[in-house]
């Protein structure tokens, strides 16, 4: 078998070394480490290969906490020291803007990042029904497959849902429909914590009584969906607290529905809208663009601040979600949202907006290209980026910089997933003086 020196991490945190010219990507092996691989697919300029043994060992090397890491699909950085976790997310966000956006920051900033475990306050765990295993599975999907791994914990969920993962697998077993339910969406708010079942086929009392049963048992809601997340509904029990969560820092709360898309890790996401709102520096009689707004996450802390705000979002739900929100933190008079589509925005639809002294942009991972493309040299004066995706903000970041006449005076990265390869990151541009 063959060996090699690794040299770095790439964007899934898979160690990469060479082998006769080829570049050969090999999972469970980090940066400094010697290690015997073994290919499982092998291209004309590229490998991706396993690792059979570690040679000599990265001091960076931790014992992974789960006892699913390796199976498991859901992590990938779990042999890695956290510390070291945020600093390749650091090299690799750097590594992009200058390799694929031709430009480096003027400042880097602290990274952001907090507690390593327990963080995800949302996800989407599969089911099926597998006698082979002893009936249901319920977890994420096994690396590289369609299988549910066979998880009995899960160290990135908080506690007292990772405790929930066998009790929920007896539910299910239980039910009629055991074959019929494909997925349980978990959502935590403040006060309360939302599963969402995804049922291919109606309940029949009995199974109405189970569910009744374990919800009071361990204290969760029950929502059922019997097709898209528009047709999700609240099963049991029908009163008591609503999903939410604070940004104390702004006081503003947000409440939302278990399906409609929030930050998973609500703690990181207290310091990101801080830092974003440092960045932006909202002043009252300003005029603000967030875009992407989604439910409102940065439009209402910009709105505290006395500066006018138009949130535009994609979403119709969204846009309706975010107009409740600001009314209930008696924030509509500066807080107004606009429906649109922004990977189809041109020039005059932008400017159909109005103008504005700021903006922030809050894509997903496909990035803002269009709106990128359609600002003019009237423009905001400073645009502060939030990204799930460093490619597509080098890609974006590379033409504010060489075709619109912005600086990027800083980026960081904010470790809003840790365990994982997915790099979140925070960049400040600002309009250049004409020349």
């Amino acid at each position: 078998m063959p060996t090699g020196i690794i040299e770095s991490l790439d964007h899934e945190a898979r160690g990469v070394t060479r082998l006769d010219g080829k570049t050969v990507f090999v999972e469970g092996a980090l940066p400094g480490e010697c290690v015997e691989y073994a290919s499982y697919r092998r291209k004309p300029s590229y490998e991706l290969a396993r690792t059979l043994q570690i040679l000599a060992s990265s001091p960076q090397r931790e014992t992974p906490r789960c006892p699913h890491f390796g199976v498991c699909g859901g992590c990938s950085m779990q042999h890695l020291d956290p510390q070291a976790q945020v600093a390749a997310k650091q090299r690799l966000l750097e590594d992009n803007l200058w390799h694929l956006g031709r430009i480096k920051a003027d400042q880097l900033y602290a990274p952001i990042y907090g507690q390593p475990w327990g963080y995800r306050y949302r996800a989407r765990l599969s089911v099926r029904l597998v006698p082979k295993k002893g009936g249901v599975l319920v977890g994420f999907h096994e690396k590289r497959s369609s299988y549910v791994a066979d998880m009995k914990q899960c160290e990135i969920l908080p506690s007292h849902l990772s405790a929930m993962l066998l009790p929920l697998r007896e539910l299910i077993g239980a039910l009629s429909i055991r074959d019929r339910l494909p997925q349980i969406e978990v959502a935590i708010g403040e006060r309360m914590t939302a599963l969402v079942l995804r049922i291919l086929e109606a309940l029949d009392p009995a199974d109405e009584a189970l569910l009744r049963d374990f919800a009071d048992r361990h204290a969760v809601v029950f929502y059922l969906q019997p097709q898209g997340p528009a047709t999700a509904y609240r099963f049991y029990p029908l009163d008591g607290p609503q999903l939410s969560y604070r940004l104390p820092d702004f006081a503003v709360e947000h409440a939302f529905l278990p399906t409609e898309f929030t930050q998973v890790n609500h703690a990181i996401n207290r310091v990101l809208v801080r830092r974003a709102l440092a960045l932006l520096d909202p002043q009252a009689g300003e005029r603000i663009a967030d875009m992407f707004c989604g439910l409102g996450n940065f439009t209402l802390p910009i709105a505290r601040s006395g500066a006018r705000v138009l949130g535009v979002e994609g979403s119709a739900e969204l846009v309706r979600r975010a107009t409740e929100n600001a009314a209930a933190n008696g924030l509509d008079i500066l807080a107004e949202y606009r429906l649109a589509n922004l990977f189809e925005t041109t020039p005059d639809s932008l400017a159909a907006l109005g103008c504005f002294d700021k903006m922030l942009i809050d894509p997903p991972r496909e990035g803002a290209l269009e709106l990128i493309k359609s600002l003019d040299a009237d423009g905001p004066r400073r645009i502060v980026y939030i990204s799930c995706s460093p490619a597509t903000l080098a890609r974006d970041a590379g033409i504010l910089v060489a075709q619109k006449h912005y600086r990027l005076r800083g980026a960081g990265v904010v470790n809003m997933f840790p365990q994982t390869s997915h790099v979140e990151s925070i960049a400040l541009f600002e309009r250049m003086p004409a020349s």
